[in-house]
Order: structure tokens, then sequence, then C-alpha cells
């Protein structure tokens, strides 16, 4: 069953293949596979033997082919076998992709999905040293989906989830487009079996149907080829099962709306024969607008290169065409595969290791000790957005996530760009920085040297793991000060919800123990990356509950709990607190355009169903107003109410904002919340802008007139590097 000389046939010629290393790694495999027996029943052997056969497939090498051999050995056979022994016997590149593809199973984890993230992540790593590793694993992985049969029903689809959702893409981010419609296909097939069957009819009904046209199509693009010299293959393909799901499921469409259905690939052996056979298909057959793509010109972030163009004949059936060259063609059915550096003297080690720092970039993301599914979720960003193409002003090609905006594109072009940026242009004109980019837009980046870095609001605004990567870069080790106040503050606040007082001395204590525990070197660098943003105070609750427990000791008396006496319900009606016109109990609502506050001179508007809308005197929009001869009418004399007045320190019930210019490299921002937080006020909202190398936090309060505003502006003026602090307007 298991042949190891019919295997060793089907090694491409010409390949320099250690026939004898491969047959020891046979051997030794089966050896510590031996009384095993898979779900199906078979020998455990003929699983690592298919892995094996499909490594063949992709053409790689020695190496790759005893690693296919020995994946599961070190994993299912611990008493046997070792990366020790494999390294001894099969060579270090051996132990180290068997090593890649063993799972963490000596490591204790505290759930299943913690177990699931870190060994993605350690076959990341992996990958990233070796990409053999993840050829192999995709090998695996297509085994397993062919045999899935004989596992358990929640098991099917908890392994089709998880082919779907990370290896199938994998597959389609490294350009292997077989192996990628193989894998979704039978994941499919078991994730929706309903839905599965249904596109499978249509295709076997569709496909007897119109066999005849397809071959018409076929043999008139055959002559005409042959007329004109080109050399070519020509090969009669139809739509993958999933491709058609997905766009009759995700995008609504109905059997009729699936233009590329059927397809003609074109093979060829030259770049200009392409595009030569691309105008000889078009002087044929109607070309339906909007679908013709040269992606020959503009290669796909996997390598993928080809011409794409959907044409129509007079059976009024669509079909689409692609050409492509031997090459090309070779590149698209095993993508990074077809380039490997361990095969293709031609590739060197810098252009293999460009294609593969996507993986590093997943790679560098802050690891948040209690949520594993940080490092699960770029993951899915960068496999699962479409892409867009954007260009430099030197015209090249930039990919980009889907949704991604100018500060992403400054960021992968180099982080220096996009710290110093200040501006960006597209198509030549000037756009917001938060400004979405669309495929085939020119972007240049606009910078200055006086420029003090990102925005902590960029986080929010960018899209890419790359850039959020290095915007928390630059600030982990830009604005450290900064950082570890604002994680104080955090900490502090996490702290307090625990009900019981504790000591500076106590604290540290605390905090210290949980930097150790999750492999920091000190409190400090704790507060550093909760501050930067790399990690969550409140997702750290649990391990600061169990250390605050633990060292403040549960006989310490509770903070005692005082019965605050009951406040009145003070009524949201605001009738009574303005008099219109010597009247008092008319309907107002206050303008937001300049927020009045009891003390300010006031004026009413009489609005069309609305009441009276209250504005200050010298509000803009009250001068211009008196000034219309249609509206004057409608300006009525108003005041406060003396029960307002008399009340002004009691009740906040007023809105108001504070312009707070501040020194951009300072902790002023936290120094001011905090600050308003001990004075009982509430903030409402906050924004920050840059203005001229400083800082501008707009900041929406409540209190209670004119007096309390004055006062807090008094004590915010106070703040160390606070420049300026005016009453602002809208918020």
């Amino acid at each position: 069953m298991n042949d190891i000389n019919s295997l060793i046939e089907k090694l491409p010629a010409g390949g320099n293949y250690d026939i004898e290393k491969i047959k020891r790694a046979y051997e030794y495999a089966t050896r510590m596979h031996e009384g095993q027996l898979r779900k199906s029943g078979d020998p455990y052997i003929t699983h690592p033997f298919a892995v094996a056969e499909i490594v063949i497939d992709l053409q790689l090498d020695t190496d790759s082919i005893c690693a296919a051999f020995l994946h599961d050995t070190v994993e299912d056979c611990p008493d046997k076998a070792s990366c020790l022994n494999i390294r001894k016997e099969f060579g270090e590149d051996v132990a180290n992709i068997v090593d890649g593809m063993t799972k963490l199973v000596q490591i204790p984890f505290e759930n299943k999905e913690e177990e699931h993230i870190e060994n993605l992540r350690k076959m990341f790593l992996a990958m990233s040293k070796d990409l053999r590793v993840i050829f192999i694993k995709l090998a695996d992985r297509l085994h397993n989906m062919r045999t899935l049969e004989f596992r358990s029903e929640a098991k099917q689809r908890s392994i089709a989830l998880e082919t779907m959702h990370v290896y199938a893409p994998l597959a389609h981010r490294l350009g292997m487009q077989k192996m990628k419609q193989e894998l979704e296909n039978l994941a499919l097939k078991y994730l929706d079996p309903i839905g599965y069957n249904e596109v499978e009819n249509y295709i076997q009904r569709s496909y007897g149907q119109h066999i005849d046209f397809l071959e018409s199509a076929k043999k008139k693009v055959e002559k005409r080829l042959e007329e004109y010299g080109i050399k070519f293959t020509l090969e009669g393909r139809i739509k993958s099962t999933y491709s058609i799901y997905k766009k009759m499921y995700n995008q609504n469409k109905a059997f009729e709306e699936i233009y590329d259905l059927y397809a003609i690939r074109v093979i060829v052996n030259s770049e200009l024969d392409c595009y030569s056979a691309l105008g000889i298909i078009h002087e044929q057959f109607n070309s339906i607008p909007g679908r013709f793509k040269d992606y020959i010109s503009t290669p796909k972030p996997n390598m993928y290169r080809s011409l794409h163009t959907t044409v129509i004949g007079r059976e009024g059936i669509p079909f689409e065409v692609q050409i492509r060259t031997w090459e090309m063609h070779r590149v698209a059915e095993y993508g990074l595969a077809a380039h490997w550096k361990y095969k293709s003297g031609e590739q060197t080690k810098e252009s293999i290791d460009k294609k593969l720092q996507w993986i590093r970039t997943l790679l560098e993301t802050e690891k948040d000790p209690d949520d594993p599914d940080e490092f699960l979720r770029p993951l899915k960003i960068d496999l699962f957005e479409d892409e867009i193409f954007v260009f430099t002003p030197k015209g090249d090609v930039v990919n980009l996530p889907n949704r991604a905006t100018t500060i992403d594109f400054a960021y992968a072009i180099h982080s220096a760009v996009g710290n110093k940026m200040v501006g960006a242009k597209v198509n030549g004109n000037i756009v917001p920085i938060d400004y979405m980019l669309q495929t085939g837009q020119i972007v240049e980046v606009l910078t200055s040297a006086a420029s003090k870095g990102p925005s902590r609001d960029w986080l929010k605004i960018v899209c890419s793991n790359e850039a959020k990567n290095k915007i928390r870069q630059f600030f982990k080790k830009e604005m450290r000060t900064e950082n570890i106040q604002l994680g104080k503050y955090e900490v502090e606040r996490e702290l307090k919800r625990f009900g019981r007082h504790f000591t500076d001395s106590q604290r540290n204590e605390i905090v210290g123990n949980i930097a150790q525990r999750i492999g920091l070197p000190e409190a400090d660098d704790l507060y550093n990356n909760i501050g930067y943003g790399g990690m969550s105070a409140s997702k750290l609750s649990s391990k600061l509950k169990d250390e605050f427990d633990r060292i403040i000791r549960p006989e310490q008396p509770d903070e005692p709990v005082i019965e605050k006496p009951k406040k009145e319900k003070r009524s949201r009606d605001m009738s009574q607190s303005v008099i219109i016109d010597s009247v008092s109990g008319c309907q107002v609502k206050f303008a937001k355009c300049c927020n009045p506050l009891p003390g300010d001179s006031i004026i009413g508007y009489i609005t069309k169903g609305y009441g009276v809308s209250i504005h200050k005197y010298d509000c803009p929009k009250a001068t211009e107003g008196l000034k219309k001869i249609d509206d004057k009418d409608r300006w009525v004399v108003a005041s406060w109410s003396s029960k307002v007045i008399e009340k002004n320190n009691n009740n906040n019930d007023f809105t108001a904002t504070l312009d707070i210019f501040i020194s951009s490299s300072s902790t002023a921002i936290a120094d001011v919340t905090i600050a308003l937080s001990e004075l009982k006020v509430s903030i409402i909202s906050m924004v920050t802008k840059e203005i001229d190398g400083n800082m501008k936090l707009v900041i929406g309060i409540k209190c209670s007139g004119i007096e309390h505003l004055k006062s807090i502006i008094n004590i915010v003026k106070k703040i160390k590097n606070v420049k300026e602090v005016v009453r602002g307007y809208q918020i």
C-alpha cells in the first residue's frame, strides 16, 4: 500500500535528491509509528506517506521529504523519538522543521484557546526562519482534510473552521492557489454541506449543458493563436465550488450572475506573447467592461502574475480568460514553493526574506498575557482583508489591507516616514491623514523634521498590524516617562475597585510581582506597557486581584461603607432656569454653538417647533441673526432665573468646553484628567489636536455656571506644562 520505491519514482528529474536519506526517513517513521492506527483504521504510517507525496508534488527538496515522513514522530511517539535523535540521524534542518511542527504538548495552558494560539505562534516563528515548515504543515492539513470523514461531527467542524480561517488564507498568501482551492472546498463540505451540495449540483448541471460551448470557444482561440504562430497550451476549467459559494452567499448573487464560472487558461512562452494573445482574444470575443485585470505589470503580493479578462461569445455565455507564461503558471500553482531558496539558486536570501516580512510583522505583535487572541486578531486581519494597491510618486507599488489610510501607507514605506508624517497628498491633492485609500491612487507623504511623532489617536485610525506595531514602538521608546505615569493611573484605578485600603509599598509589591509573572524586569516596565497601549490594566484585573488578596490580608478591615443621603431626583427640565420676556416656564434648549452658562449674558431665539434656543449674547450666530431683517423679530430678551444663580455651585447641569494648550511632550494630558477627577468634574468628551508642535486638548465638561468654570480654569492653568486655558465653544 505504501511502496517507498513507487514514491521515489515520482521525484522530479534532475532534482539532485538523496534517495538513501529519504528511504531512511521512511523506515524511521515506520518504526516509530508501529502499532499506531488512524481513525480510519489504517496504519498511521499511511498519513506521513501521503504528506510526503504531496511534498514531492510541490517539488521540494530532500530535507522537506524527510521532514514530511518524520513530522509526527516527536509529538505522537515521545517515548521513542526526539528532536535530538532526528538531529543526529537526519541533520539540523530536518530536526528544526520537525520541531517547528511539533505542538507545545509539554507546557501547561490555562485554556484550549491559549494553547491553540501559542501553537500557531510557534509555527509562525519556525515558518519565519524556514518556510518549509508551513509547506509541510499545509500538506499535513490537506491530507487530514481529505480523510476528515472518519472524525466526529464536532471535530470535523472544528478542523474545517480552522482550515478555512487559517490554512487556506495562508496558502493564498503564499500563492499556492491549487492547494488553497482544495482546502476551501473540503472545509466548505463540512461547514455547510447543504450549500456545498447545492453549488456542486449546479456546476454539474451547468457544465453538462454548456460543455459544447466551452469546447467551441477553446477551438476558436486555438485556431487564431496558431495562425499568429504563437506557441501555447490551452486549458479549460470551471470555477471552484467555494469560489462560487462565496460569491452567491457573501455577495448575494444568483448563479446567473457568476460571470467567471467558465474559464480558459492560455499558457505561452513569453510576456510579449501574453499581450499578443490578449489582443487576439479581444478580436474574437466582446470584452465585458470593467472585467480586465493586468496582474503582470502589477503582481499580487503573493507573486501571482497573469492577465485576466472576461469576454462573451455569440451564445451569450460569459467566460474568463487567463493568460500567463509557464513560469507565471508554476508560481500561480505552487506560489513561494516554486521559488524556494533551497531548490532554486536564483533566489537570493534578500528576496526570500522580503517575501517573508509579513510573517515577521505578525510576530512583532505585543503579547497580552491575558488575551491570546491579541495574536490571532492581527493574523486574521492580515490574512483575510482584501488588499488594495497604491503607488508611490516614483511608481513603486505598495499593497495594503482594504480600508488602509494614508498613515498605514506612510508606515509601510518606513517607520521614520510615519513618525515624521504631517499630512499626505493623493493624486496631487492634500487629504486628511485618516483618508481611506483606493487601488490605483498615487500617494505622497508630507513630512516635517519638526514633527514630535505620531498621535496616540492614530492607533484608532490605522488598520494594518504593521502600522499599529510601529506606532506602539514609538511610544514605547520615546514616551516612557509619560507612559509610566499613565500606566500608574490605570493600575491605581483598577486596584481601588477592590474596596480595601493599601499603602504605596503594598501597591509596588503587587505590581512588581505581576511584572515578574509575565516576564517583565520591574514594575515600571509593566506601567510602560500599559501606558503605551501594549496591554490593558483591565485585562490584568484577575492577576491584580490575586496579588491584592494575597498581600492585603483578608483580616484587614474593609473600607467602611458610608450610607450616603439620597439626593432628590433632579429634574432634567430646564424650563425654570431661564426667563423669556419676563415669563418663566418657557420650553428652552441651550445652543451647542456657544454653550451658555449661568452668569453669561444671554438672548433667546424662537425656533420652529422646538421652543426657545438660548445663546450667549456675544455668540456669532446671535450677532449675525440680529442683523437679518427676516429673523430679527424672532430674537427675544432672556435672563437667568434667580434660582439658578443661587444654586450655581451645587448642581452641574450645564455643559462647557475648555481649549487647553499644552506641551506635546509632557505628561500634562494625564495631569489634566487626574486634576479634573479630583475636582469631581465630569468629562463628557476629549479631543487632541497638534498645532505648531504643541498639543491642543479640547475637553467637554459638566459645571454649574460661569463662576464654577472660572475656578476650574484657574486650577488647570497651574498644571505644569499647561500654557493656556480658554473657554471654548462647539464641542
